[in-house]
């Protein structure tokens, strides 16, 4: 059976318990060294919080992206962070307990909260809902709040997690004895609904000032479905309520853990819709901690890179040494070069570092490479589908430069085919989109001499007209919406 690793934030967090070596500090994890992270870990997280860029959240990103099954997952915090995520999933839960509300009441008061601990109840009226609830939702600790309503009807009104430091004596019991049971059986994820309709929601803002497609590049995926038998229709932030009415998703906007675009994603999948891109892919490429240790985890090349903890002032020399200067500074979940910067010195280095602390407690400190251009490796279902080279803005060090009150300015372009790209930057570009999944992705990699490192794998990239689609016009759309049919006749044969 593989090894169980427990993460606290602090050891103490564990000092009602037995003493074990299996029981580590989240600073210990996150600098553990990479010969020591075994893939087939699994880790049990109990950091004392789990909000986005908290030491939890970073603790479940980091062991996705060493390849160790995790609980929670990060896709269970995001969807706990926001009630209008898991109350998607709570119509079957709430008819269990109309249920329940005919037989035995909860409370005489309206308003209870239970703790669940890896889904086993302290109420044995709840034993059922609290297994459900650890299917959708697996977290060790889940304090669950019941309300009643006027026609004495008990609902779920509210979900978040529990931290370990908390809990009662009564409770440490309970949770105890259920990690000793759990830690026996096998993590599994819920089953899919199956769908097998052929029309397919483009979800777009009109009004976003950079999307990742323009107004005649949406025309032509649409134009591009229509030849295939599949109806595309645009829709936008206003229709979740409508995806039933589809079958498949496809996200033409920038997307973000934190706004609409997850929780189409995330109701789309619920619904058994083919989704591109998927929540998972949108989870993965938001966050450039997890990337740069899923990276180095799996030998791909990458500029030499630090994680700089909130908590640990030391990580500054240790990075300055390692790196020298200049060196490049990035927030986690920056995007189109936002919350990027070049330091170029030490005074700058901690001015910037404290600026961007105060929005995430890890940051990463890579080398600075300068290059002329980027390449971009469009990259679909494991096959690379266009070649882009993205030249810097005219004295500056970016792509993008972003110049206050909105004002954004970008340099040139060169499209190519694939195979007129060097083969190893495409192989590499492959290797790194293959690690996030099968969905469409593009890859950002630098290349210097022989060198060749990737930078970052974006999901829902740029497919722009007269740009990406340069060189294979209106066919790239055409392959984009080929796959879309295959997922959606595999999805047909599958329900069958």
């Amino acid at each position: 059976m593989a090894d169980l690793l427990i993460v606290v934030d602090r050891l103490k967090d564990w000092k009602s318990y037995y003493p074990t070596d299996n029981v580590v500090s989240f600073q210990d994890y996150l600098t553990q060294p990479e010969g020591s992270r075994l893939t087939g870990t699994r880790v049990l997280n109990l950091c004392r919080k789990y909000q986005y860029l908290s030491n939890g959240y970073y603790c479940s990103l980091l062991a996705e992206a060493r390849g160790q099954k995790v609980l929670p997952s990060v896709r269970t915090l995001n969807d706990l962070g926001k009630k209008a995520i898991y109350s998607l999933q709570m119509d079957d839960l709430n008819a269990t307990l109309k249920k329940l509300s005919q037989t035995a009441p909860l409370s005489e008061s309206g308003k209870v909260e239970v703790v669940f601990f890896f889904g086993q109840s302290p109420v044995e009226t709840l034993a059922s809902v609290a297994r459900q609830l650890f299917e959708q939702f697996p977290c060790p600790i889940l304090r669950v709040t019941f309300q009643q309503d006027t026609a004495s009807t008990w609902h779920i009104h509210s979900l978040k997690s529990g931290a370990l430091h908390q809990l009662t004596e009564a409770e440490e019991d309970a949770f105890a004895a259920a990690l000793d049971q759990f830690s026996r059986k096998v993590w599994r994820k819920p089953r899919s609904r199956r769908s097998a309709r052929y029309d397919l929601a483009m979800l777009v803002d009109p009004n976003e000032a950079m999307p990742p497609s323009d107004k005649v590049a949406l025309k032509k995926f649409v134009a591009a479905g229509k030849r295939l038998g599949i109806d595309v229709e645009m829709i936008g932030k206003a229709d979740l309520g409508r995806l039933a009415e589809f079958d498949g998703l496809f996200i033409r906007e920038t997307t973000g853990i934190d706004n609409h675009t997850y929780r189409f994603a995330k109701k789309a999948e619920s619904e058994g819709m083919v989704v591109m891109d998927d929540a998972e892919s949108i989870l993965k490429c938001t966050n450039k901690v997890y990337l740069a240790d899923l990276l180095a985890t799996n030998k791909v090349p990458a500029p030499a890179t630090r994680i700089i903890s909130r908590d640990r002032p030391e990580d500054l020399a240790a990075a300055a040494e390692a790196l020298g200067y200049p060196l490049v500074l990035k927030i986690p979940d920056g995007s189109f070069s936002r919350g990027v910067v070049k330091v170029a010195d030490a005074e700058a280095f901690q001015a910037q570092t404290e600026l961007l602390f105060k929005r995430s407690s890890l940051l990463l400190a890579q080398e600075f490479m300068y290059t002329d251009y980027d390449w971009r490796i469009g990259v679909l279902d494991g096959k690379p589908i266009f070649a882009c080279q993205y030249f810097m803005t005219k004295g500056h060090w970016q792509i993008y430069n972003h110049q206050g009150a909105g004002k954004v300015e970008s340099g040139g372009f060169r499209t190519m085919a694939v195979h007129e790209a060097p083969q190893k930057v495409v192989k590499a570009a492959v290797k790194a989109a293959s690690l996030i999944g099968n969905s469409l992705y593009g890859v950002d990699l630098k290349q210097s001499g022989d060198k060749v490192v990737v930078i970052e794998v974006n999901d829902n990239p740029n497919v722009d007209s007269a740009v990406e689609d340069k060189y294979l016009g209106d066919g790239l759309y055409t392959l984009i919406m080929e796959e879309f049919l295959r997922r959606l006749e595999r999805k047909r044969v599958g329900a069958k």
